[in-house]
């Protein structure tokens, strides 16, 4: 969902994010729960762009009745492309995006994710599947 790159996305949170994932980071009020609880009442939000450089994203869920847990992980990097939005935000380059967003959709998986800033998917892939016995899928 950025611009026509099919393999582009923005990668946003109201915040909070660790202040080492931003190129600049500032306090500021979060703007969306504002709205409902007073912005007064919002003040400590981290707000700024994601730096550049290599991700890795991981999304698990359970499912209580089956006393299961599923998910996935991949890669991709932070990009520099610009963006004009508030929060702790990003343009994330991810290969094949449309191809794990087809599979996101039919698992049924949640949109959110976590991430992290460094190059690690196949050694979650590796703890997850092999050693907890997860059902994880890798995303090439």
């Amino acid at each position: 969902n950025y611009g026509d790159d099919p393999n582009k996305a923005v990668c946003f949170h109201c915040s909070n994010l660790p202040k080492h994932f931003f190129e600049e980071v500032r306090m500021d009020f979060q703007e969306i729960i504002a709205g409902s609880v007073g912005k007064s009442n919002t003040y400590g939000t981290c707000v700024g762009r994601v730096k550049a450089g290599p991700m890795t994203f991981a999304r698990l869920s359970t499912d209580d009745r089956e006393g299961s847990i599923s998910g996935y992980v991949g890669e991709g990097r932070f990009t520099e492309d610009p963006l004009d939005t508030f929060g702790g935000y990003g343009v994330v380059e991810i290969p094949n995006l449309q191809k794990l967003l087809r599979f996101i959709c039919r698992a049924g998986f949640e949109h959110h994710t976590a991430a992290n800033l460094s190059s690690t998917s196949s050694m979650l892939y590796e703890a997850m599947n092999s050693y907890l016995g997860w059902d994880i899928h890798l995303h090439d």
